[in-house]
Parts: C-alpha cells; sequence; structure tokens
C-alpha cells in the first residue's frame, strides 16, 4: 500500500517522456498552467537504517542512529518516491538555520525507472 497522499502515485511515469497517452491532447498550454501549479512533494534522503524492533525500542534521546550514506556522499532528491536528483547539503546563505541542496546529478528517466 502506498503511503503517499496522492491517490494515483506511482501509476504514471515520473517523466512524460515514457509515454502514456491519454485521450485528447492537451489544449495549447490551457491545461498545461493548471499541471504546472499542482504540488508535489520533494524529500531529500540521508539515508536509510534497518534495525531489529528490539534495538527500535531500546531507543531514546541522545542514540545516534548510524545510516548507510556516508559522510561527502550525495543524498537522493525525490518526488512521489522517485529518486529524480542527487546533490550536496549545503547552508542556505540568506538564512543559516536552514538547509538546502546543491544539484550534482538530474536522474534520467531510464535511471529513474530502475530505482522507484
Amino acid at each position: 500500500m502506498s503511503t503517499s497522499p496522492f491517490p494515483d502515485a506511482g501509476t504514471s511515469p515520473a517523466f512524460p517522456s515514457q509515454g502514456v497517452q491519454t485521450g485528447a491532447p492537451m489544449a495549447a498550454g490551457g491545461n498545461l498552467d493548471s499541471i504546472l501549479r499542482i504540488p508535489v512533494l520533494v524529500q531529500v534522503v540521508l539515508g536509510s537504517a534497518t534495525m531489529p524492533v528490539a534495538n527500535l525500542m531500546k531507543l531514546g534521546r541522545g542514540a545516534i542512529v548510524p545510516l548507510d550514506h556516508r559522510v561527502g556522499e550525495p543524498v537522493d532528491v525525490m518526488v512521489n518516491g522517485r529518486v529524480i536528483a542527487r546533490g550536496e547539503i549545503v547552508i542556505v546563505e540568506e538564512d543559516n538555520s536552514r538547509f538546502g541542496i546543491s544539484l550534482t546529478e538530474v536522474v534520467g528517466p531510464a535511471d529513474a525507472s530502475q530505482n522507484g
């Protein structure tokens, strides 16, 4: 079962070039503007960890959970459960209390279909 808040998440390709066609072609820009305003959830994945439930239950304040990514490795940028890019974590210049991502690689349609 999908954890996405979108009812059809994961049922269509992440990239239009993969060729899902609907009945009528889009009007010249009319529907495209509406589609471009649809919000999508962008997530940055620092890493993951697998552990037995017993160890999970022992976690408390100050516990450290080691992740599978190492310092300096690119992090995954995901949209609707698919990796669309990779990048490096940076501090946002305007506001030193926030993180951002500097994209180093944009994943193409062939690569995205292998990891989602």
